[in-house]
């Protein structure tokens, strides 16, 4: 008899652990694609705003695209990532929420010059191919009992090998190098989508209280939102055809 209510018990507990876990998961996703549309929207609304394509740029479009304005546009985003990841835990969820997606449509006023640059075709092929495979990986990430963490220490040292690789090509300006790191970027992305959907639900406590939770979803989607842009701006550059 009790082992009977010892077992009902402990399947009670891995249906509660199980719904806990979906709820987070759903939050981490649904923090990450209204992100998403946050940059969409701010990227087309500034494109709007700035001309360039088949109009002449408006006088805030070369404010922002020759000034040293556009450096302030490409530079904030960065140090909000910082400063949101070493600050969350002191935040509330409110203000998390507030700074992420400030962040996100910052972002999309950074991102406008890809709407300039690549034919409309050419962003919306990119997107979809880049949606389809992050959501692939992402699952996988996610059903996959195989531990990535090995992959993820690999990848990041690929993700710091990328960006000296970048820096380097900005002086060397070499087509063929400028192919390679295009093609590195997708694979180095593709499987940090993996890696951390995985971290990510293994940062998931039941224990956690709703404000903990929140801000555990946040952050997740954060990572998650960085994989998909980036795996998205490096596959532009690789299928994308210019204006």
């Amino acid at each position: 008899m009790n082992d009977h209510r010892y077992l009902n018990t402990t399947l009670a507990d891995q249906a509660a652990i199980d719904q806990g876990l979906r709820s987070y998961m759903l939050g981490v996703y649904n923090y990450m694609t209204t992100a998403l549309a946050v940059t969409g929207l701010a990227a087309y609304g500034t494109k709007m705003l700035t001309g360039g394509g088949d109009t002449p740029f408006t006088s805030f479009g070369i404010a922002l695209y020759t000034s040293p304005l556009q450096w302030v546009v490409m530079l904030a985003p960065l140090a909000m990532v910082f400063w949101l990841s070493a600050r969350i835990h002191a935040m509330s969820v409110a203000k998390a929420q507030g700074v992420f997606y400030a962040f996100s449509a910052l972002m999309g006023v950074s991102l406008s010059s890809v709407l300039i640059v690549y034919t409309g075709e050419s962003v919306a092929r990119a997107f979809f191919i880049t949606a389809a495979a992050f959501a692939s990986l992402s699952l996988y990430g996610y059903t996959t009992k195989r531990d990535l963490g090995p992959l993820g220490a690999f990848l990041m040292i690929g993700v710091v090998g990328l960006l000296l690789s970048m820096i380097v090509n900005l002086f060397v300006g070499s087509m063929g190098f400028d192919l390679l790191i295009c093609v590195g970027g997708v694979l180095i992305f593709a499987g940090l989508t993996a890696y951390d959907t995985q971290a990510i639900k293994l940062m998931y406590m039941a224990s956690d209280s709703h404000s903990t939770a929140q801000k555990k979803s946040i952050h997740g989607a954060l990572r998650l939102y960085l994989d998909f842009i980036n795996m998205f701006l490096f596959l532009i550059q690789l299928i994308g055809n210019r204006e």
